[in-house]
């Protein structure tokens, strides 16, 4: 279960980056929104399925009340995934 969610956190933080730093700014700046709703939907599901597998692994790894919390705050803020799977989740 550890290394899907390890894939799971490097696509949500792959999508949110292309989301924030790519298709959000040719929406403002172009008026397309092609991108953002090509994104939009994968990132969304990324992201429940991050949140989903990170309280299914709180118990598995033995997480604190403070790391699960670090492990949630990451998914919103961006390349914060990329910092969880190095800190937390790299064998």
């Amino acid at each position: 279960m550890k290394k899907i969610f390890r894939i799971v956190s490097v696509l949500e933080g792959v999508s949110f980056i292309l989301l924030l730093f790519i298709a959000t700014p040719i929406k403002h700046f172009w008026g397309n929104e092609l991108y953002v709703k090509m994104l939009g939907m994968p990132h969304g599901i990324l992201f429940l399925v991050y949140i989903v597998m990170a309280i299914m692994l709180k118990k598995e790894l033995k997480w604190s009340t403070k790391t699960f919390g670090l492990v949630l705050l990451a998914s919103i803020i961006p390349f914060g995934t990329f910092y969880i799977d190095q800190k937390y989740l790299k064998d």
